[in-house]
């Protein structure tokens, strides 16, 4: 065969294998479909891919899980460490489910950069992901203190310090307690996940330390009085508190001996004072992430800053949901929120015109003998103050009212009355002068035995009594309405409803007890 034949025969295979990669890479937009790529595999991107696939959205989809595992409930994970719940009791979706419905899934395929001139999104592999539209869901990644020693030379956490954000941090912490049955740990952060952290493994023998560094526990939720009531109660189940405390780094422990991977460590506070431990658990918040968006050029400020449509103010192709973005001005933590712009971002994805307003705020735990509700903003909204307090029975409630309606309130030890406190917050009612008081007292006001259907039930996914109603089972609530799937806090309203539809109580699934943890994305 002669040199310009064999040039012909290899030229001739480049190209085919260039038409079969640009065949590839172009079949949706040759077949008319949008190609729809979806950063993020969290709570948020999952409720987004579930209201497209329910408003029957036309295009393809990618979606690109950064971890190995399906979607799952982060804000249950407490819950797993707690053992009250099984790891597979917590997944969202799995991989069948996005496969049944043409949805494709690329689990452990971490983005390193989006390309908004080429339209496409590059994983650490090398690969090229083009899309026509983009939504970045990153969530948000764990806030470090500046604490001396917590990171070692190598880029790793000290082998005593554990994060808890993911399946995989959960599931190293939960290897270390059973490796050191009644040891001690100190959780370091005392909002709403460290007090559940806190909780669990005081519930799983070890005795528990919280060092929180404002000057009292959930500082962003309730005021001082409300934070002396819960202070009070986890005292007296066994977790001691520290408040106006910073950890400012590991050092020998009180007892003797170095700092090494397998023995206790101190942890130095900057009163001076020093907590030996065997464990150390970070749960300081988050802040969002944001880095791709960054590179990509994007308009940042806390967050992604997005518009009504829950678009980039910057590049018209390119949303943002969840704890990644920031709407008017605000980013938030918890999970109602993120499946609000979920749900309109699918709405408008699909031809609707829908926007979104902003979010209210539901904050929620609920661990064993532990209880608080938040809604709104008590601490800083301006208003009148109502509140009843009963420190020796660990109960504390605060309603923040303008013009006779609730626009703010917390509830500490006693959820009794959340009901039908929230229906008020929720659609805005005007009380009177002593109706506000009553609320907060359940010997006045009895508990409505029988919730109307517009009353809603489930704040993480808006779900009414009577949706819940209308459903045959448990695993038909979750599967039709999403209720039971976020905070988990709804559980047991669920069941009533159904028991009182049904006749007969409703027991749990998977062989575990009802659980509730707080409502965070």
């Amino acid at each position: 065969m002669s040199t310009p034949e064999i040039n012909a025969d290899i030229n001739a295979g480049i190209n085919a294998d260039i038409d079969a990669d640009l065949d590839a890479g172009t079949s949706d937009q040759q077949d008319g479909r949008e190609r729809l790529v979806v950063v993020g595999n969290g709570m948020a991107a999952t409720r987004l891919v579930e209201q497209l696939v329910a408003n029957g959205y036309p295009g393809h989809v990618t979606v690109l899980g950064d971890e190995e595992v399906p979607a799952y409930n982060r804000i249950l994970l407490s819950a797993v460490l707690e053992g009250t719940h099984d790891r597979d009791a917590i997944t969202l979706r799995r991989g069948d489910w996005f496969a049944e419905h043409g949805i494709d899934l690329r689990l452990g395929s971490r983005v390193l950069a989006v390309d908004r001139d080429y339209g496409d999104v590059m994983l650490v592999d090398g690969t090229t992901i083009p899309f026509d539209r983009l939504v970045l869901a990153t969530g948000s990644i764990p806030t470090l203190p500046p604490m001396r020693g917590l990171i070692r030379h190598d880029g790793s956490l000290h082998p005593r310090v554990h994060a808890f954000r993911s399946v995989a941090d959960c599931e190293g912490l939960d290897e270390a307690v059973t490796a050191r049955p009644g040891s001690r740990a100190v959780v370091v952060g005392g909002g709403l996940l460290g007090l559940q952290v806190a909780r669990a493994l005081s519930l799983r023998g070890l005795q528990v330390e919280v060092v929180e560094a404002t000057e009292h526990l959930l500082s962003r939720q309730v005021d001082e009085a409300g934070a002396k009531v819960l202070r009070r109660s986890l005292t007296k189940l066994g977790t001691t508190v520290y408040t106006g405390a910073r950890v400012t780094r590991l050092v020998d422990p009180p007892s003797g001996g170095s700092v090494t991977d397998d023995g206790p460590v101190g942890l130095q506070l900057d009163n001076g004072f020093v907590l030996e431990t065997d464990l150390v658990v970070l749960t300081a918040g988050g802040r969002p992430s944001t880095a791709l968006a960054r590179g990509a050029g994007l308009e940042v400020r806390r967050g992604i800053v997005v518009d009504d449509t829950l678009t980039s103010v910057t590049d018209g192709r390119i949303s943002a949901i969840g704890d990644c973005a920031q709407h008017g001005g605000v980013v938030h933590g918890f999970v109602a929120p993120a499946w609000e712009q979920a749900s309109v971002l699918a709405n408008r994805l699909c031809g609707g015109d829908v926007t979104h307003a902003g979010s209210r705020v539901v904050a929620r735990l609920r661990a064993t003998d532990l209880d608080v509700a938040v809604l709104g903003d008590p601490v800083g909204a301006d208003g009148e103050v109502v509140e009843v307090s009963n420190p020796l029975a660990g109960k504390h409630s605060r309603l923040v009212v303008q013009d006779g309606r609730i626009v703010a309130a917390s509830l500490v030890g006693d959820l009794s009355r959340v009901g039908i406190i929230t229906q008020h917050y929720d659609h805005g009612t005007v009380l009177g002068i002593k109706e506000h008081g009553d609320l907060l007292l359940p010997d006045v006001v009895p508990t409505p035995t029988v919730l109307p259907d517009e009353a809603e039930v489930c704040a993480c996914a808006g779900v009414t009594a009577g949706a819940i109603r209308a459903c045959t089972s448990l695993e038909h609530v979750k599967e039709s309405t999403r209720a039971t799937t976020g905070c988990g806090g709804c559980a047991n309203a669920c069941r009533d409803l159904l028991a009182e539809k049904l006749g007969a109580p409703v027991g749990g699934t998977g062989g575990t007890r009802p659980h509730a943890a707080f409502t965070t994305a």
